[in-house]
């Protein structure tokens, strides 16, 4: 498989991700979790694919919009990362809440999985 057809499906994986992130499709981002991913948070607070299905499973986490105004996506080999920019907007824990914010998702292909997330960051932007 050549780093473009890889990079098309990590491209694809990405936006995967933000429909279930949008649905609350917990099977889905199951499938796309890798069972070791560590996630921080905007505050700089570390989470595992757990706590992030946890949140979706139980309405703790709803997001009622995502807006991609940016992707870009690397590839190198089996080990692929996007930089996600755009719009988030939704209720976590009661209160609601709309941010700019830029994503970092590390990324890993295998046979068996395609690609799947390992490692993210969210920063949330103030412009």
């Amino acid at each position: 498989m050549t780093d473009d057809t890889r990079t098309a499906e990590l491209r694809s994986a990405e936006r995967r991700l933000q429909a279930a992130q949008l649905a609350s499709d917990v099977n889905a981002l199951d499938e796309l979790l890798d069972d070791r991913l560590i996630f921080t948070g905007p505050d700089g607070d570390l989470f595992d694919k757990q706590d992030d299905l946890r949140v979706h499973r139980t309405g703790e986490q709803r997001l009622t919009q995502v807006v991609e105004d940016e992707l870009t996506v690397l590839v190198v080999g089996r080990t692929g990362v996007t930089w996600f920019l755009g719009r988030l907007s939704g209720e976590l824990s009661g209160t609601r809440f709309s941010a700019r914010v830029r994503y970092t998702r590390t990324w890993i292909h295998d046979d068996d999985h395609g690609w799947r997330l390992l490692a993210a960051h969210v920063g949330r932007l103030d412009r």
